[in-house]
């Protein structure tokens, strides 16, 4: 059974709502999200006109509502039957692989978001965000690590794609799905006012420190929070 750590070691309240506060413990513990929030913000068309990359970014925690909210619209389940009898997505992959994990570090610990659960579940507990690269990346409160399982690409005799097994192929398909997660990343943080930063990353350390298999390959890095 999955633990889940108090409320009122989680949740702190703030002028802004409900803001993360990572328990110190001597183990991390689950953290499951609330629902997320599918209604408000602005337009898709308002949101597009808005969209940027800003590096500024305050080092003022997000509330967990909008981590949920964001995380949600990244790459969250967003209809119970998609393709290939796995749930849907809030963005495609290549024959619904679903092969891009989001590993993301908050100040006391790296969690990877389960999109089915809407929760996170704990992976290293310290402060890696500096792994996410330069600048504000190191003090900011959220970083979304891209990492792609390439294990994740079914091979089996129902597989359409007969050419999925083809490393280059693979390439192609996972550097294009992580694309699509980090715009609606970037809509989500112009449609709600916040600083978005997609990025490269310590793509050496992270492999021991997040404890990832070999089937598993770092990609970038997205840095969100308030705009300064």
């Amino acid at each position: 059974m999955i633990k889940v750590v108090p409320s009122m070691a989680l949740i702190a309240a703030s002028a802004q709502g409900y803001s993360l506060v990572i328990p110190v413990t001597a183990e991390l513990q689950p953290i499951v999200l609330p629902k997320p929030e599918k209604e408000g913000g602005k337009s898709v068309l308002a949101a597009l006109s808005e969209r940027k990359t800003n590096r500024n970014v305050s080092s003022k925690e997000l509330p967990l509502q909008v981590i949920s909210n964001l995380l949600w619209a990244g790459f969250g389940v967003n209809r119970d039957s998609g393709s290939f009898g796995k749930k849907g997505r809030t963005a495609p992959s290549a024959s619904n692989s679903q092969e891009i994990d989001l590993y993301i570090a908050l100040p006391g610990g790296v969690y990877l978001y389960e999109a089915v659960g809407h929760q996170l579940l704990p992976v290293a507990e310290g402060d890696f965000r500096a792994r996410a690269g330069r600048g504000k990346a190191a003090t900011a409160p959220l970083n979304i690590f891209y990492i792609a399982d390439l294990s994740k690409y079914d091979q089996g005799p129902t597989q359409p794609d007969r050419a999925i097994g083809d490393p280059e192929i693979q390439k192609s398909y996972f550097f294009t799905d992580t694309g699509f997660i980090a715009q609606n990343i970037y809509l989500f943080a112009a449609s709600f006012g916040l600083a978005a930063w997609f990025h490269n990353c310590d793509k050496q350390n992270t492999v021991g420190e997040f404890k990832l298999k070999p089937t598993q390959r770092v990609l970038f890095a997205q840095t969100v929070g308030y705009p300064e």
